[in-house]
């Protein structure tokens, strides 16, 4: 690759009959008052983590060569205090360090520790705040989640789900950073915001997104809709690009997927015209694969893919073609992924992928990477 208690309380009611007659009186039930709860200390704040060792090597020089590998090992800590009901904080701190001086080095230094994400989190009747360094996740720019942490930014998000089914986003980004790059969060130029509205009442879903990128100089209109049809599920985007200083883009696209006897298929088709598509981070283009964004291309794509699970094992492998514009004109890459959870807390995984960008010969990888969960 281009390298959130309710606590339930029970009220237990005694209560004693007093017969007359010849029997004896009994004597009145003396009630002793519960001891009175402590609330734990930590009873706002959660702490959750990961452990990742993560094995990555490819045959730029030789597979499995140091000039070519890394091995590193992470430490992600997550902590969110509630002030209240409605507003909270939020912490993810990495902590990384490489063991293989010679080769690629994640995040690109030997050794180091940055917050990915630190924002206050507010809750005002049906919209949610969220303010400070956070992941965010939408169809043209987003954190592309890769190695040991996904890219994060700088920004300030509101979204509103006061009508049903309807989702209300917007987001004004300052800094971001790039996945695999340290501490690095770049100050973005100029203004740089994202306006949306999705609709999704699990049958029907749709969005429409508005994005103003000062930073590469273009704004852009996204669109996308699908059908669930039960068997099979029929979606469909469009974007289009508008460049300050450059021809403009536009690419549609188009994906139907289905499960059939446990096999979860998919088939995508994509076109890129006139020059490269917008986006910061990642894009979602359905024909995008592993290593290759859509939007770097020019012409057509498409993707097939098969995803399954055996003896706890789940496996996806996927085929995609791009054209280009420089070199032989034409790119690929092909995919296998491998998940195993060994325990409800650590997975294994494995990733082999064989990629050509349309400039050079293919370029074969291997990962091998595995969490533990606490």
């Amino acid at each position: 690759m281009k390298f959130t208690k309710l606590s339930l309380v029970a009220a237990i009611a005694v209560s004693a009959a007093v017969a007359g007659g010849d029997i004896a009186p009994v004597a009145p039930a003396v009630e002793t008052p519960a001891a009175p709860t402590t609330e734990a200390c930590n009873a706002n704040t959660t702490i959750n983590g990961k452990l990742t060792a993560y094995y990555y090597s490819d045959d730029m020089v030789d597979l499995f060569d140091n000039d070519s590998s890394e091995l590193a090992f992470a430490a992600t800590l997550d902590v969110t205090h509630k002030f209240n009901a409605n507003v909270a904080m939020n912490f993810s701190a990495v902590g990384y360090v490489n063991t293989i001086k010679t080769g690629y080095q994640m995040e690109g230094n030997d050794n180091g520790a940055f917050f990915n994400v630190a924002n206050i989190t507010a809750n005002y009747f049906d919209t949610t705040f969220v303010l400070g360094r956070q992941l965010l996740d939408t169809p043209m720019l987003g954190g592309f989640d890769w190695l040991l942490a996904p890219g994060a930014f700088e920004a300030y998000t509101a979204v509103n789900n006061s009508f049903e089914n309807v989702t209300l986003v917007g987001s004004y980004v300052r800094t971001w950073r790039p996945n695999n790059t340290g501490d690095s969060f770049v100050t973005l130029d100029g203004d740089n915001w994202t306006l949306a509205a999705a609709y999704n009442d699990n049958t029907i879903n749709a969005s429409v997104w508005y994005y103003n990128v000062d930073a590469l100089s273009y704004t852009q209109f996204y669109v996308d809709a699908g059908y669930n049809f039960g068997i099979a599920k029929v979606e469909a985007q469009y974007a289009n690009t508008d460049y300050d200083n450059a021809e403009d883009s536009d690419v549609f696209a188009g994906k139907i997927s289905g499960e059939f006897s446990g096999i979860a298929l998919m088939a995508a088709y994509a076109n890129v015209s006139d020059n490269t598509v917008g986006y910061v981070g990642r894009d979602t283009i359905y024909t995008s694969s592993w290593n290759t964004m859509t939007s770097n291309s020019v012409g057509d794509a498409f993707k097939v893919e098969a995803a399954g699970e055996y003896a706890g094992v789940s496996a996806t492998a996927s085929y995609a073609y791009y054209e280009y514009e420089q070199g032989n004109d034409e790119g690929h890459e092909f995919d296998v992924i491998l998940g195993y959870n060994i325990t409800k807390c650590i997975d294994a995984n494995l990733v082999y992928s064989n990629t050509n960008y349309g400039t050079a010969d293919d370029v074969n990888a291997l990962e091998l990477y595995a969490n533990y969960k606490f």
